[in-house]
């Protein structure tokens, strides 16, 4: 097998670990990029590709995930992770740690970390890998590993909200907020909200909507009912789709070109969460990107009904 060969056969978890400890598409793609190009030149062989490139990835995601923490320090409002349409790396035997890692709600949990206890935990609980192998990814001790898996294990036990809906409990309630909110249909929205629901946006400053924090059924379903009036105005159309594990959507201008996301998370048979991506900066990867800025001013300038 070729080194080409190699690498496109550990594509996969490489962006996959990237992903976890950067929470975004674009720099995950680019640190797999990186680490092909340092593959291409590498010297020796290694006694395991598969824990060289996993070392040399995480490498690579620590340093930008170190820079990156300084911009997202000086973000315009709610920063959430890039969305994700599928993970591309498969493992039955930790398809558990796999599907939860990659929710919006974990990687919010893995922004609290220091980039050496995310890098850790993502290697260690997430994919498996031994403490020799963690070690030499981030260029420590065994034991040193150890603590920074330990206290890493701590901070996202102490902030984890368990979602435990089954996959057709959250389908179904999914299918059913979409439905209401494709019907302009409110009080029925309303119903499939938790008390103390939470909607968050994130418009990095870049787009009109949602960006802002709103709490409680009244807040979020005013919320809900202005997003539903002013789509309709706009011709905005969505599709549901899971991202990042999670039920979702995308919605689309009336070019077709992506205009947001929405993903929800599920709790005792309510919707607890609600997230929006609107930053194009984050959709690029998903489709060519709305333009939301000139879509709001063209949707304020006629009333509904009027050409």
């Amino acid at each position: 097998m070729t080194r080409e060969q190699e690498f496109e056969e550990l594509r996969p978890l490489l962006f996959s670990i990237a992903y976890r400890i950067l929470g975004s598409v674009v720099e995950a793609e680019d640190a797999v990029q990186e680490t092909w190009i340092r593959w291409q030149v590498a010297g020796t062989e290694p006694a395991s590709t598969k824990s060289f490139l996993s070392a040399v990835v995480t490498r690579i995601s620590i340093d930008v995930l170190r820079s990156a923490r300084v911009r997202r320090e000086e973000y315009v409002g709610p920063w959430i992770p890039e969305p994700l349409l599928a993970d591309p790396y498969e493992d039955p035997e930790r398809a558990a740690e796999l599907a939860d890692s990659v929710s919006m709600a974990a990687l919010l949990l893995l922004e609290r970390l220091s980039p050496l206890e995310r890098a850790v935990f993502v290697l260690r609980e997430v994919f498996g890998f031994g403490f020799a192998e963690v070690a030499v990814a981030v260029g420590r001790s065994e034991a040193a590993c150890r603590q920074l898996a330990h206290r890493a294990r701590q901070h996202m036990e102490a902030g984890r909200t368990r979602f435990e809906a089954d996959r057709k409990e959250r389908e179904e309630l999914a299918g059913r907020f979409f439905d209401a909110f494709r019907e302009g249909d409110v009080d029925g929205l309303r119903e499939l909200l938790a008390a103390d629901v939470v909607m968050v946006g994130d418009a990095g400053g870049k787009a009109p909507l949602l960006g802002s924090n709103f709490i409680g059924v009244d807040a979020v379903g005013t919320v809900v009912a202005e997003l539903m009036r002013y789509f309709g105005r706009a011709g905005v159309t969505f599709e549901a789709h899971d991202l990042n594990g999670q039920p979702g959507a995308i919605f689309h201008d009336g070019q077709g070109r992506v205009l947001s996301t929405l993903t929800l998370d599920v709790l005792d048979g309510r919707i607890q969460t609600i997230r929006g991506v609107v930053n194009p900066d984050k959709l690029g990867h998903l489709g060519p990107v709305a333009d939301a800025v000139a879509l709001h001013r063209a949707a304020m300038r006629e009333p509904p009904g009027q050409e």
